[in-house]
């Protein structure tokens, strides 16, 4: 049992699924007893009006029939209820209840009994109010300075203060600058309302201010004040307390003193009268409700704060007094005399439950017992280690049935794709502008070896294709029964994509509550995007690829683009995007090489991986397994940089036309502001050809938003067209320097690694730093390079520049002798081996400074490729260096 717990007197839970909030609590003498003792008096927004006096025969226990003194339901949610003297003509105590639309004030009074069943209590309404607008919040006091009765304040939903003499409404007033409501309390020493408003400030306003301003039955009548007829709300004073306030109380010290109590989200105020802050509390939790109340030391204030981990602080001033747990959350908190027991804490939560509780502490009972001392067994206790030992190797070698599966793949997925198109197109909302769009099909198997539930299928295919359905549920999968789904692919954009690849990814969930994802790929054909064409004689870019086996048939490599019956033409294919752009094959007929070749340098890409994938299949059929591709010609650099450019063109497009757009919306709403200023004025004025200015900046901003969305739409293609060429250039230098499958993975997660491109984190910037690293780690020249640091940040650069110098001394060190790895350790010994001078990265050696300058007709410049015959040649071809 903690020791700070608070000591429960008499507690109770009010209905079934009714909510509470701070204002259904009241403590109050409300049936005007000759003993004085309080009353718990609980409204809830179902509507039911519950007093309690509690009596329990022994601390601690619960609520008894007689306890519950009245419970009537008012139909009506109540929103607060409070106690005062509230009818004219007496002084005595009476319950105002504020419903949503109406303020009823009950007369609460006892009838002693004859029988067992003892007194009899009930409510007579002495009058309501039926208000015109939603209320939200009330607060009483003697207005004025009248004396003997209170008079009811009451906040709209809307900002309008409703006061009521009474039996009779007096007048009503809007806040200025109101948005939301928050919470109101009236202050007697200064005669004055204070709240929250929704700009996080606390607003002080003078009765006699809020009773001689312009009557404000209307939110028209505003405007009227602003023209001049009438006196105008205003402020008394004001602080801006930063933060949303949960509640606000008044405490007077005496006559000549008091204190403006509010509590915020995370911190506690008090005030001065004034508005001057006297002091305030950073809270360690967030607080749900708080009471303040005079302390026993003279100038100081106690303060109850319920907080949202059931605890409840007792602060003197800033001071941490008295901690105490709660058993739930309290949203109201009062302190009342019940049974002649000063000092009561009443606590309620928003689910009901009430309780009376007190502080203090109860002396603990309980004394551990004597621990029987006996002398250890060394050896008994080394024998029960060995057997312990045992049973855990035995688990650990041989697993339970769960454990096993656990390390084993439960579920299986299978894709397998259609080998001829479909014979009815499933293509739709496609941009391509060809008359037919095919389409092919695509199933996905998917197996458990348990019972799985909510299992979930993803397919992703590279943009600008698209499938018919890319996602799946199965509700529930059976053991060992296979699961089939179906589905089309087709080219939706009308540009390439730069893979042929896809995925079906499954997720699901192991009995032990372990998610696990299992993934199978699968490989879309060439004649999804292609067709055959004739062959074309000319073209801006061309690649050769070299082999060390005979060349093979074109028509049996590409059986499907084999258009051509003539002997002459087996060593020739053309092929034509469905998008209109085309390429061309050639095979020699006596060396072993292959020619692609195109007029735009990334449509090289997926003929050139189709043929080596395609080669690669047909030797591995034939049972030769050391078939292999080269390529000694010059890395095409410059082709791929001019894409870089225009990708980057495109960004720095994208950001001015976003700039603009911004401009020309803040422009067009200061118009709008402007015009509706001079129509809501009651003396027309002209317009200052406000309208046109309107018009034209509407018609700037509808053209600026197409220019973004044309914009972002060719960043796309231009973002996917920058892929292609990057897996093409990767291709290249694997096949140049003989690259293993992990470097080539590296060199992939260098240059590729943003599946979608955007303006906060952008392919250059990305690329750059990942490059960087590789010249820093295992491609540096020293020690000295590899101790550098890079910028953690990462923000659009000004140019291209330094990406491309990067990426040509990327290629320059490879050809250096340079290898991709990311062991540290293994790039300190390479650091040993490769030959250079000690510098770092931006500081260039004159052999690698020269190597950049020159790396237009180092790394691009190939067009003797293009003077080149697909015969023997007598002299090899130029490698990277020479």
């Amino acid at each position: 049992m903690s020791l700070f717990k608070a000591r429960d007197w008499w507690s109770t839970v009010l209905g079934e699924k009714e909510e509470f909030d701070q204002g259904c609590l009241c403590v109050a003498d409300v049936d005007n007893s000759c003993s004085g003792e309080d009353k718990i008096v609980v409204g809830s927004y179902t509507g039911y009006l519950r007093i309690f006096s509690p009596h329990p025969v022994k601390v601690g226990d619960g609520a008894q029939a007689e306890d519950l003194l009245l419970e009537v339901h008012l139909r009506d949610p109540i929103l607060q209820v409070e106690v005062g003297k509230f009818v004219s003509g007496t002084e005595l105590l009476h319950l105002a209840v504020l419903h949503a639309r109406k303020l009823c004030v009950y007369s609460v009074s006892g009838t002693l009994g004859n029988v067992e069943h003892g007194n009899q209590y009930q409510i007579k309404l002495m009058y309501e109010h039926n208000l015109q607008r939603v209320a939200c919040n009330m607060t009483y006091g003697s207005f004025g300075g009248v004396k003997g009765r209170d008079l009811i304040c009451i906040q709209s939903m809307d900002g309008m203060l409703m006061l009521f003499e009474q039996e009779s409404y007096a007048f009503g007033r809007f806040l200025p600058g109101f948005l939301l409501p928050g919470p109101l309390t009236y202050s007697s020493r200064t005669d004055s309302f204070i709240t929250v408003s929704s700009c996080r400030n606390v607003e002080s306003y003078k009765y006699q201010v809020l009773a001689f301003a312009t009557d404000a039955d209307k939110r028209e009548d505003m405007e009227q004040q602003k023209l001049g007829s009438g006196k105008r709300l205003v402020v008394d004073w004001t602080l801006n307390i930063g933060e949303q306030a949960l509640d606000i109380c008044i405490v007077s010290f005496n006559q000549s003193a008091s204190s403006v109590c509010v509590l915020g989200e995370r911190n506690f105020f008090c005030l001065k009268d004034n508005g001057q802050i006297r002091f305030m509390k950073k809270l360690d939790c967030n607080p749900s409700c708080f009471l303040p109340y005079c302390s026993m030391s003279e100038g100081t204030i106690n303060t109850l704060i319920g907080n949202h981990n059931d605890m409840l602080h007792v602060y003197q001033d800033v001071t941490l007094k008295w901690a105490t747990q709660l058993p739930h959350v309290p949203v109201a908190v009062k302190v009342g005399c019940l049974q002649g027991l000063k000092g009561m804490i009443v606590t309620l939560s928003d689910s009901g439950h009430l309780q009376c509780s007190y502080l203090g502490t109860d002396p603990s009972l309980f004394q551990a017992p004597k621990v029987d001392s006996r002398e250890i067994n060394y050896e008994e206790l080394d024998i029960e280690m060995k057997e312990l030992q045992k049973i855990i190797r035995d688990v650990s070698t041989s697993p339970g049935p769960l454990l096993r599966l656990e390390k084993e793949e439960i579920l299986s997925v299978f894709a397998t794709v259609s080998s001829t198109l479909d014979s009815v197109s499933q293509a739709t909302g496609t941009d391509v502008g060809a008359e037919a769009i095919p389409s092919v099909t695509v199933k996905v198997m998917i197996q458990s070896r348990l019972a799985l539930q909510k299992t979930k299928l993803s397919v992703y295919v590279e943009s600008p294709l698209a499938a018919t359905c890319d996602r799946f549920i199965f509700d529930s999968l059976e053991p060992e029964i296979l699961k089939t789904v179906s589905l089309s692919v087709f080219l939706k954009g009308n540009y390439l994509p730069s893979e042929l690849e896809g995925s079906a990814t499954a997720s699901y969930s192991m009995p032990t509550g372990i998610t696990r994802v299992v993934q199978c790929k699968f490989r879309l054909p060439l004649k999804l995007i292609c067709l055959p064409h004739q062959p074309s004689k000319t073209a801006s870019h061309k690649l050769t690829i070299d082999t060390n086996k005979p060349p093979i048939s074109l028509l049996n490599l590409f059986p499907g683009f084999a258009s051509q019956s003539d002997d002459d033409q087996v060593n020739v294919l053309g092929f034509r995007f469905i998008t209109g752009s085309r390429v061309t094959l050639l095979a020699s007929k006596t060396s072993q090489r292959y020619r692609v070749q195109s007029e735009q340098f990334e449509d090289l890409w997926l003929i050139t991986k189709e043929l080596t994938l395609r080669l690669q299949e047909h030797f591995e059929k034939q049972g030769i397994k050391d078939f292999t591709c080269s390529f000694s010609g010059c890395v095409p650099l410059q082709e791929y940089f001019d894409l870089i450019d225009q990708h980057f063109e495109l960004r720095l497009k994208g950001e001015k036309v976003e700039e603009l757009l911004s401009e020309r919306a803040i422009q067009f709403r200061a118009i709008e502001r402007r015009l509706l200023t001079r129509f809501k004025d009651k003396t027309p004025a002209p317009l200052q050809h406000l309208d046109t200015l309107l018009d034209g900046t509407y018609k700037q901003v509808i053209a600026l938003a197409d220019a973004a969305e044309e914009n972002h739409s060719n960043l796309l293609q231009s973002f996917t067209r920058l892929k292609s060429a990057t897996h093409l250039v990767i291709m290249l230098i694997g096949l140049w320097q003989k690259l293993s499958a992990d470097q080539t993975a590296i060199l992939e997660a260098a240059f590729l690694p943003l599946q979608q491109d955007s303006q906060e984190l952008g392919w250059e910037e990305t690329v750059d730093a990942a490059v960087a690293h590789l010249l820093k780690t295992c491609l540096s020249k020293s020690s000295k390079e590899q101790a550098l640091n890079l910028s953690s940040q990462l923000t659009i650069p000004k140019d291209t520049s330094r990406l491309k110098k990067h990426i040509t001394l990327l290629c320059d060190r490879l050809a250096k002798g340079g290898r991709l790895c990311l062991s540290t350790d293994a790039a300190a010994q390479q650091t040993i081996v490769m030959p250079g001078g000690c510098a770092t990265i931006p500081e260039l050696d004159p052999d690698e400074r020269t190597a950049v300058q020159d790396s237009r007709g180092m790394f691009h410049d190939h067009r003797h490729l293009a003077a080149q015959t697909l015969q023997p040649e007598s002299s090899p071809p130029p490698t990277f260096l020479e």
